[in-house]
């Protein structure tokens, strides 16, 4: 008989929303371990909470995560909520020893990250970081490739991560767009997958130097928020936007490798490109989110005159998770990375194995974010691990 592990969601907005629907997948198309359980979803107002519960099909609802988190029925805490309030939520879970799935970044800083990893350690309990990305089939198999020497040795990465959707200086001043609650900009919501993604793919950082921009800094005050989006009147005052809309950093990696990033939400036509290239002296790889079940592969041993890029469709059942879905050709979506990361998840917690990305790499994403911000403030290059 599988062991029962019980779920308690913290949000119920997009990233609830994401959640919710990865965990009803799971059982669905996956052979778990253990007999996963949406028991209860949080969130603030009552009215909402409920009506995501009946949508999302959880057990029950709370107002309080405080509640939530000293429930004796919760094994697992979910945080998808702003992140000024993962600190707290989780030294409150870790204390209680419930294992822990965090939304990114980990923290609004550093200095919390650390002190997140440290109370998950001490309790002993698992813990994973929200970078979906990397569960692409496509993203797994750039990974296979580069650790069997496909590329051979990586001189360069380029990573963007580019999207539209605050183009209109009309668009109101929802809480992404505060620093108190977010952190970052585009730096931290956007630049945090890139910068994971590098991590995952090429190796640790060494030194940054960047630059940022607010392209537009007052914005109508929201009224309600919903999702990404908000609502704002016709004559709702201006509030100032606190974090950036841009930044650009290049970076020198351990290993010897260079890496150019760039996150912005002001690139028009862009919806949710993350985008990657890397190039060795044996080959380079392509990857572009927007077409996430593809990845180009170009490799320099091909025969003198056929060298080129080719194009591989990470969508069969050799390729990870991909077997659990569908036939070849019938492509996967952003939905189906939170089902891949979350089997790995309560896979780790059913077997008692490590997870990954764990709270470690949430530091280590954070170290590399705060770097890159003193780096703008300093304008000179910054060691990331002077942070």
């Amino acid at each position: 008989m599988k062991r029962q592990i019980n779920v308690g969601l913290v949000g119920y907005k997009f990233m609830g929303k994401a959640h919710s629907n990865g965990l009803t997948q799971l059982p669905m198309f996956f052979d778990t371990s253990a007999d996963i359980v949406k028991k209860t979803i949080c969130g603030r107002d009552p009215e909402w909470v409920e009506q995501s519960r009946e949508k999302f099909g959880w057990q029950d609802c709370e107002t309080s995560w405080e509640k939530l988190v000293a429930r004796d029925d919760i094994d697992v805490i979910h945080i998808t909520a702003p992140s000024n309030v993962h600190k707290e939520i989780a030294l409150a879970a870790a204390e209680a020893g419930k294992h822990i799935f965090s939304e990114k970044p980990l923290a609004l800083n550093t200095s919390d990250a650390r002190e997140m990893l440290a109370a998950a350690q001490k309790a002993n309990i698992k813990h994973q970081v929200g970078f979906n990305y990397r569960f692409a089939p496509a993203v797994v198999l750039a990974k296979k490739l580069i650790d069997a020497g496909k590329i051979g040795k990586i001189y360069h990465f380029r990573g963007s991560f580019l999207q539209d959707w605050i183009i209109d200086p009309e668009f109101p001043l929802v809480w992404r767009l505060d620093k108190s609650v977010c952190g970052s900009g585009s730096h931290g919501d956007l630049g945090a997958h890139v910068i994971d993604a590098a991590r995952y793919l090429v190796g640790d950082f060494d030194r940054v130097m960047g630059m940022s921009k607010t392209f537009v800094t007052k914005r109508p005050i929201v009224e309600r928020m919903t999702g990404l989006s908000g609502k704002a009147g016709a004559d709702a005052p201006l509030g100032d936007v606190t974090v950036d809309d841009a930044t650009i950093f290049m970076t020198e990696f351990k290993n010897g490798a260079l890496g150019v990033f760039e996150a912005t939400r002001f690139a028009a036509g862009h919806k949710n490109d993350m985008s990657f290239e890397i190039n060795g002296d044996k080959g380079s790889l392509k990857f572009s989110f927007e077409r996430m079940n593809e990845l180009w592969y170009m490799s320099r041993e091909d025969e003198e005159g056929l060298q080129g890029f080719r194009l591989i469709q990470a969508s069969e059942g050799c390729h990870n998770y991909a077997a659990n879905w569908w036939p070849a050709g019938h492509v996967l979506g952003y939905e189906n990375t939170f089902a891949h990361e979350f089997y790995e998840f309560y896979e780790a917690i059913a077997n008692d194995k490590p997870t990954s990305p764990s709270f470690e790499d949430g530091v280590k994403c954070c170290q590399v974010l705060d770097a890159v911000e003193l780096s703008c403030e300093r304008r000179a290059w910054v060691n990331v691990d002077e942070v």
